[in-house]
């Protein structure tokens, strides 16, 4: 035992299991026990404080926080609520069009509002109304489709928008920090919007449909709506002006983080701004934003350390990757990721994974980035709700049983491994990635 305690990489192995099993378990919620991951790896000293506190220096940290920002503007000015409602108008025609305009309306948001849990807060009142329009009453299987529609389609297809989750974000400050490699947001999207955005959420709507079957009603008579207001017309075009911004990254250079910082920062100036200090601080949710650092210096310590590199290898013995059989190396990929899943939940798998790329890069004679980037489709494909916290969210606004979230969860996964998996294969293909 003593041997064991004297090697050095005993007491990180200690501190990353330790941290894994409370975030896995949720024992304790997850900025405290980032906040003791902190305190826990500053005593041992096991990396350098630069390495350990990197993560409030990334860009996942701001993006997230000005995420949250953006989010409380978006519903104070009430432009989220005038979208919503025009594109209500057009949910009445059959449940097929209903399920899919919730869908598309979560798929939407996320180009515009970079943070999962804040889509969920403003489309699950807005998508209860709706239904309650049309007929649709809290508690019944309709209603527990339409609440799946918002956490499935929130978490499953913004993982085909770099900016627009938080496992998004833990993967681009790792692999930024691991690998020196910086992610783009239009590349980004070209690979992976149209078979994880477009094809995933045709199948979402339509398992929805079958599970959840639901006829809505002839809607009430609705008022005309007011003209927008100037806060709402000046709000629109501050995001407008972000996301053409975002989308032309590769030509001026700026990141997807600084450009939403900046926009935060406008919505904070007096008069000129729409937020409030007091609407900041009681609508900014600074312990994701703790939670997201402490998982960026996890990934530090895995690095920095060594245990990435034995983790690696300990998987590849035990993982069929060969370069003379690409396809299953591909599929073994995705499947690392999603067994990762079940001890690590979404927003932990590309912390490790992301520092184990290089040894599955060799491994498979993938290049680098494509290892990196596989990894979106599993730890994006979750087999149990808990997995994804937006999801386990959703399910609780919405009052709906852990059946019918397992149901739905594992049906989509199936989708996603018999149909997706291999389209994604022949896709990375097309584009070069292979």
């Amino acid at each position: 035992m003593a041997l064991w305690l004297t090697h050095p990489l005993f007491w990180p192995g200690v501190l990353v299991l330790l941290t894994i099993g409370l975030w896995a378990t949720s024992l304790l919620p997850e900025f405290i026990t980032a906040l003791l991951f902190f305190a826990l790896a500053s005593i041992t000293n096991v990396v350098p404080a630069e390495a350990l506190f990197s993560g409030f220096a990334s860009s996942a940290f701001w993006l997230v926080l000005s995420g949250f920002i953006l989010g409380v503007a978006i519903r104070k000015t009430g432009l989220a609520d005038r979208v919503a409602a025009a594109l209500s108008a057009r949910l009445t025609g059959s449940w097929w069009q209903m399920v899919g305009c919730v869908v598309l309306l979560s798929y939407a948001l996320a180009f515009v509002m970079p943070s999962n849990m804040g889509r969920i807060a403003l489309l699950m009142p807005i998508v209860a109304a709706m239904a309650r329009r049309v007929g649709i009453e809290e508690g019944t299987r309709p209603w527990f489709g339409l609440a799946l529609a918002v956490g499935f389609g929130t978490f499953q297809l913004s993982a085909s928008i770099l900016p627009a989750n938080v496992p998004n974000m833990v993967m681009s400050g790792t692999v930024e920090g691991a690998w020196g490699i910086h992610l783009n947001y239009l590349p980004y999207l070209l690979l992976h919007a149209p078979l994880l955005g477009v094809l995933r959420g045709i199948l979402m709507v339509a398992l929805v449909c079958w599970l959840f079957p639901g006829r809505p009603a002839p809607p009430r008579q609705v008022l005309a709506p007011s003209p927008m207001r100037p806060a709402e017309k000046r709000l629109a075009g501050l995001l407008l002006a972000v996301l053409l911004l975002w989308v032309t990254e590769s030509w001026h250079g700026v990141g997807p983080a600084w450009i939403g910082l900046a926009a935060a920062v406008i919505t904070l100036l007096p008069r000129v701004g729409f937020v409030s200090s007091d609407e900041f601080a009681s609508g900014v949710n600074i312990r994701t934003c703790i939670y997201i650092a402490g998982i960026l210096g996890l990934a530090a310590v895995v690095t920095h350390t060594g245990i990435g590199t034995r983790l690696g290898q300990a998987l590849l013995n035990v993982t069929p990757l060969d370069p003379q059989h690409p396809f299953t190396s591909f599929a073994s990929l995705v499947g690392i990721t999603s067994a990762m899943n079940f001890f690590m939940t979404a927003n932990g798998v590309p912390a490790l994974y992301s520092t184990m790329a290089d040894s599955f890069s060799r491994a498979t004679g993938f290049p680098l980035l494509t290892v990196i980037m596989i990894q979106v489709i599993g730890y994006s494909t979750p087999l149990l709700p808990y997995q994804a916290s937006p999801i386990v969210v959703a399910m609780a606004l919405g009052k709906v049983p852990a059946r019918a979230g397992m149901a739905l969860c594992f049906a989509l996964a199936v989708m996603t491994w018999v149909i997706v998996l291999p389209l994604e294969y022949g896709w990375y293909r097309l584009l070069g990635m292979l």
